[in-house]
C-alpha cells in the first residue's frame, strides 16, 4: 500500500510541474520565450526554483506516506537478525523404555548489533532455551530466556586485530560452526557436546583479542572460565586462558565466514584451555587439541583430536572426530560425523560415541532443511544405553 501511495505522490508532483520553452537566435544567440523566424527551439526548462519547491513538496509528502513507527538510537545503524533451529525427532532407545515422539524448537536466537561506525559496534544476543524439570523449580518444561552474548567490538586496536570485550566468543566453537561443522541445529560441535568431549560451550565472561590476516589467524583470549550458563559463571574464580591460532595454507584467513558451496580452504588449528580451580574445585582444567579441514565446492573433510587433564576429574580424557560433506548437486549435501570420548575417571572408565548420518538442502538465502538419523552411545560400560534419534529439521535465519 505504501509504495502505491508514493508513486501516486510522484507522479501527480511530476504532472504539476510548470515548464517553459525556450528559443534561440541563429544569427544573434538570444533567447527567446517565443517561435519566430529564424529561431530554433532549445527543449523544455523547468526553474531551479521551482525544482527547489517541488522537491521540498515530495519529501513532505513522502514523509506523510511513509509515516510509521519511528526508530530512534544513538548510533548510525542498528542491525537486527534472528535464527531458529525448529525440527521433530524420534527417539528410541534399546532399552525397554517407550519410543519418544516430539516437535522442537530448539534453539531461538535474536540480535541486535549497534554501529557507530562501520566496523566498531556493540552485540546484544538473546536465547531461548529449554527450562529442565527440577522438583524444586516452579518452571518445569518451561521455556527462558538467556543472554548468550553481550560485548562491544572495537576493530584494529592491534595491526590486523580487534577484541571483543564483555560476555564474548569463546576463541573455538564458533569457528569451527563456521569453517568445519555447519549443522548447530542437529548437533553441537564435538568439544561442545554433553555427550561427547562436554569440556567447554561457545561464550563466556572474558576479554577475546581475533586477528586476521591471508595466511594466519588467532583468537587469544581470557575468561572467567566456567563458561556463560554455568552456576558458577559470575563466581569469584581464578581466570581461564584460551587460544585458537591457524594456519591458512591456501591463503584465505581474512575471509572470516567462508561459503563452503562456493569457497576452497585448508586450514591447521592448534587449540587450547588452561583453567584453574575450574567449577570452583581444586582441580585446574588443561586441554588442548589439534584440527584440520579442507573444503572445496564438491566437498568437506574435518577432523580433530583432543586430549584433557583435570587431575582425574570428571573432564578428564582424550579423543576424536571426523565429519565430512559431499555435494553432489547444487544446494544438497550428504553429511556424515563420528566421535569418540574416552573419558578416565579414577574407578571407572567410560567412552562415549556419536555417530550422524543425513542430508541437507537449501531452500533458498533463507531457510534450510536437514533429515538425519544421529545415534548416540553415551556409556559402553551400561546396558542398553543407546539411543538412535531420527530428527528432520528446519534452520531459519534473517
Amino acid at each position: 500500500m505504501k509504495k502505491i501511495t508514493l508513486s501516486l505522490v510522484v507522479a501527480a508532483i511530476a504532472a504539476s510541474a510548470s515548464t517553459i520553452t525556450l528559443y534561440q537566435d541563429l544569427d544573434t544567440g538570444a533567447i527567446y520565450t517565443k517561435p519566430g523566424a529564424n529561431r530554433v527551439e532549445l527543449g523544455d526548462f523547468i526553474s531551479a526554483k521551482d525544482v527547489y519547491v517541488e522537491n521540498e513538496m515530495i519529501k513532505s509528502k513522502m514523509s506523510k506516506a511513509l509515516k510509521g513507527t519511528v526508530v530512534k538510537s544513538k548510533v548510525k545503524t542498528l542491525k537486527f537478525s534472528g535464527k531458529h533451529y525448529l525440527g521433530f525427532t524420534s527417539i528410541n532407545y534399546e532399552d525397554d523404555r517407550d519410543t519418544v515422539n516430539r516437535f522442537e524448537t530448539r534453539r531461538n536466537y535474536f540480535q541486535v548489533k549497534a554501529y557507530w561506525n562501520k566496523k566498531d559496534y556493540a552485540r546484544i544476543t538473546l536465547d531461548t532455551f529449554l527450562q529442565y524439570k527440577d522438583t524444586n523449580s516452579k518452571d518445569d518444561g518451561s521455556w527462558l530466556v538467556r543472554l548468550k552474548y553481550a560485548y562491544i567490538y572495537l576493530d584494529n586496536i592491534l595491526p590486523y586485530t580487534g577484541v571483543e570485550f564483555g560476555q564474548a566468543h569463546r576463541p573455538w566453537i564458533d569457528w569451527e560452526e563456521h569453517h568445519g561443522w555447519f549443522y548447530r541445529s542437529i548437533a553441537k560441535t564435538f568439544i561442545e557436546a554433553k555427550k561427547g568431549a562436554h569440556l567447554i560451550n561457545s561464550a563466556d565472561l572474558g576479554v577475546n583479542f581475533k586477528t586476521n590476516t591471508e595466511y594466519f589467524s588467532s583468537e587469544i583470549g581470557v575468561y572467567n572460565g566456567e563458561g556463560y550458563h554455568s552456576e558458577t559463571a559470575n563466581s569469584n574464580t581464578d581466570l581461564s586462558f584460551e587460544a585458537r591460532l591457524t594456519a591458512h595454507i591456501l591463503g584465505t584467513g581474512k575471509n572470516k565466514k567462508p561459503k563452503p558451496q562456493e569457497d576452497s580452504y585448508a586450514d591447521i588449528s592448534f587449540l587450547m584451555q588452561y583453567s584453574t580451580e575450574h567449577k570452583n574445585t581444586n582441580n585446574d582444567l588443561k586441554w588442548y587439541g589439534i584440527h584440520a579441514v579442507y573444503n572445496q565446492p564438491l566437498f568437506l573433510l574435518a577432523g580433530m583430536y583432543l586430549k584433557s587433564d583435570n587431575d582425574n576429574g570428571e573432564y578428564e580424557g582424550k579423543g576424536w572426530s571426523i565429519n565430512g560433506e559431499f555435494r553432489p548437486v547444487k544446494e544438497w549435501s550428504i553429511l556424515a560425523r563420528y566421535d569418540k570420548w574416552d573419558v578416565e575417571e579414577i574407578g571407572e572408565e567410560k567412552t562415549r560415541k556419536e555417530y550422524i548420518v543425513g542430508a541437507a538442502y537449501n531452500f533458498n538465502k533463507n531457510v534450510k532443511l536437514i533429515g538425519n538419523i544421529f545415534g548416540i552411545d553415551p556409556d559402553d560400560n551400561k546396558d542398553n544405553d543407546e539411543e538412535i534419534r531420527y530428527m528432520f529439521t528446519a534452520e531459519v535465519k534473517w
